[in-house]
């Protein structure tokens, strides 16, 4: 039996015409040879397997050819042949990964100074040269910059980050790229016909799609293939050996959930995940289906990277789907891939975005809109015929939740620039169970969001920042913007009707303002410099903060804190909660050491027990 070589290594371009999906490249280094126009250092830089080492022994050999063909060694000259047989004495290759000290570069330094004796040049290729230390990196620079004129060097690496900015000045750069699945395909076939082996065209581009850009891993999966399959490459056979889900399963996914048979689709996930793909993977495959699907309606197909009858599969498959169904599809599964790696139950997680995208193609069927609706326009409604530049001077907008956990209410879009305010105000309102929602409206009335609000008092403080909106509630002017049945209306009306306070709200909350602080050092310690002077008048609670972070984390938590206060006083109703930034609440705090030692000792007097005890000195 005949020694096998792997096709990696007994198909490795020998000339430039032969170096695949690099032709920008090897054109360049063409002419620069023809030309006459050698540069001293060159830097060969890419992803694995593209090509940079057998360029770079291509180039070596052909700059040292007595008789070339144009850009091309000959292959007969006694320097091409010594080359070809491996004893040439005028290249040399340096492996960096293994020889990246400062001795194995003053060897190689030594060895620049040898004259050629074949040819004009002495080539030393240096392959991942990244991993040179930085003091060999040092060593090198001089004579990178200004070596022997028989001298030219070839790096090559596959992390260019990693290369100090000074090597890079002294070297011609040239970046490798990716070679494309049209490219691997037409070499692996060339490949097969070489060899006898049959194949199809889907079996090829999966082997070229999952070398990701890689000539030398695409050659390596084709080797594979070949012995599984025993020189007949079958598509199944192919995807069970390279452990990849074929392509049928992801088009009968998406026949199933267009139909909006989720039950089906669900058993189909059943059976991915038993023969032990994980539901990443599944969920990442079936998310750039959708995409490929979306490029194929239109002349955006070219950037799909798939060729002959599979490509055809798609154009079919793409005319039936609608478009808001695939952008509907691709955001459901994007928003999943965000979240599947901190989910504790993966597989729920994928199953429940498969039953949302059956949810949209069964909503195509039945000729409903879908929800995902590109072309939908949505107009803002007219101000407010009451609205002044006089009233926007002096009113504050504010926020609060005015529906009860009774009644629920639609939810409204978030405003964008609300939280910048100061002097807003915030409320929650508890059921029987003490449960609050969110919503928005002006202090001065919770149950009437359009209602405008009484006169602010003139601020105390130049920071108390003022909204130019005027005295209507962004959540109303937003609300209003999208389109709601007349039942959705009635049932807001009623939420809003149905608001109430509780007239000891007050009474309650300073009676118990010891425990409401209490319970508020236990879980959030960072607020209690806000409640500790905290005001209650009627149903609302006013606040004073240092900054405006302290604010934004407050408003953060402003439905928390709203529950907690209402379970600790015993209030029935709605609460409110109005913050303000007064930043002169920072020179109130103690600075110097005896002031922050006294105002220590006053909150907690043990502490200086403690320190006697442990015989420790203030810092």
């Amino acid at each position: 039996m005949s020694e096998f070589i792997v096709s990696a290594r007994k198909y490795r371009p020998a000339t430039f015409a032969s170096v695949v999906g690099q032709q920008s490249i090897t054109s360049t280094l063409k002419n620069a040879i023809e030309r006459g126009q050698l540069a001293h250092a060159y830097l060969f830089c890419g992803p694995r397997g593209v090509g940079k080492t057998t360029c770079a022994r291509i180039f070596a050999k052909a700059i040292n050819c007595m008789n070339p063909n144009g850009a091309e060694a000959c292959n007969e000259c006694e320097s091409c042949r010594s080359f070809n047989e491996g004893r040439s004495l005028n290249i040399h290759e340096l492996d960096a990964a293994s020889n990246n000290s400062v001795d194995d570069i003053r060897a190689l330094i030594d060895q620049v100074r040898i004259l050629p004796q074949i040819g004009k040049y002495s080539l030393f290729i240096i392959d991942e040269v990244h991993m040179l230390s930085q003091q060999a990196f040092n060593a090198f620079l001089k004579t990178l910059e200004e070596p022997p004129k028989h001298a030219v060097f070839i790096l090559a690496t596959t992390e260019k980050h990693k290369i100090i900015p000074t090597i890079l000045s002294r070297c011609q750069v040239y970046d490798f790229n990716r070679i494309r699945v049209e490219d691997a395909v037409g070499y692996l076939k060339h490949i097969a016909q070489q060899e006898g082996v049959a194949y199809d065209e889907e079996s090829l581009n999966l082997i070229a799609q999952k070398a990701d850009g890689g000539m030398r891993d695409a050659l390596s999966m084709f080797d594979k293939a070949v012995s599984f399959c025993n020189s007949n490459l079958q598509y199944k056979e192919v995807a069970q050996t390279l452990n990849v889900l074929d392509y049928d399963t992801y088009f009968s996914m998406t026949d199933m959930l267009l139909a909006g048979d989720y039950t089906t689709a669900l058993i189909r996930f059943d059976e991915v995940l038993s023969k032990g793909f994980s539901a990443q993977t599944f969920m990442s495959g079936l998310n750039q289906h959708m995409r490929d699907l979306l490029l194929a309606k239109g002349p955006a197909i070219s950037l799909i990277e798939l060729t002959g009858s599979l490509l055809e599969r798609y154009r079919q498959q793409a005319a039936a789907c609608p478009t808001e169904y695939l952008f509907g599809a691709i955001s459901i599964l994007t928003e999943a891939d965000g979240k599947i790696k901190q989910s504790s139950n993966q597989r729920l997680l994928v199953e429940l975005g498969l039953m949302k995208i059956a949810g949209l193609g069964k909503k195509k069927n039945n000729g409903e809109p879908l929800e995902f609706d590109i072309e939908a326009e949505y107009v803002l409604p007219a101000l407010p015929d009451t609205f002044t530049p006089a009233q926007a001077s002096s009113q504050n907008i504010a926020t609060t939740a005015a529906a009860p956990s009774a009644t629920p209410q639609p939810a409204a879009p978030a405003p964008t620039q609300q939280a910048a305010t100061s002097g807003a105000a915030t409320t929650a309102t508890s059921a029987a169970t003490g449960a609050p929602t969110a919503s928005t409206a002006p202090t001065a009335s919770a149950t009437t969001p359009t209602a405008p609000s009484a006169p602010a008092q003139p601020a105390q403080q130049s920071t108390t920042r003022r909204s130019t909106l005027g005295d209507f509630s962004i959540s109303a002017l937003m609300n209003s913007s999208a389109p709601r049945t007349e039942a959705a209306a009635e049932e807001v009306q009623e939420a809003q009707e149905a608001v109430q306070y509780d007239p000891a709200t007050e009474e309650k909350i300073t009676s118990q303002r010891d425990k409401v602080i209490a319970s508020i050092l236990e879980e959030r310690p960072r607020f209690v410099v806000a409640f500790e002077k905290m005001q209650v008048k009627g149903h609302t609670i006013h606040l004073e903060v240092p900054s405006q972070t302290l604010y934004e984390e407050i408003m953060r938590s402003k439905t928390e804190i709203l529950l907690q206060i209402v379970r600790t006083a015993g209030v029935n109703g709605t609460l409110e909660l109005a913050i303000k930034v007064n930043e002169q609440i920072k020179a109130a705090r103690p600075i110097k050491l005896e002031d922050r030692i006294k105002h220590m000792n006053d909150k907690n007097p043990n502490l200086l027990e403690l320190k006697k005890i442990l015989d420790m000195e203030y810092e």
